[in-house]
């Protein structure tokens, strides 16, 4: 969500100053594939474990 967010100063950077959001995105991306493929598979098991777990407790009325 935060880099969704994120975009709509990036559109106003990169309207006034093109190079400067080239630089940022630059680094952006690098931050994110430097990112290990096993904290990705981390991050996604345990979303979707607490999907799992908050529709289950739906179901059964617990989440109350």
């Amino acid at each position: 969500y935060i880099l969704l967010l994120f975009a709509l100063p990036m559109g106003m950077i990169a309207a006034f100053r093109p190079d400067t959001a080239q630089a940022i995105a630059a680094g952006m991306n690098a931050y994110l594939g430097g990112l290990p493929e096993p904290l990705y598979a981390l991050f996604g098991t345990g979303y979707l474990g607490y999907t799992a777990a908050r529709q289950w407790g739906k179901i059964a009325g617990s989440d109350r």
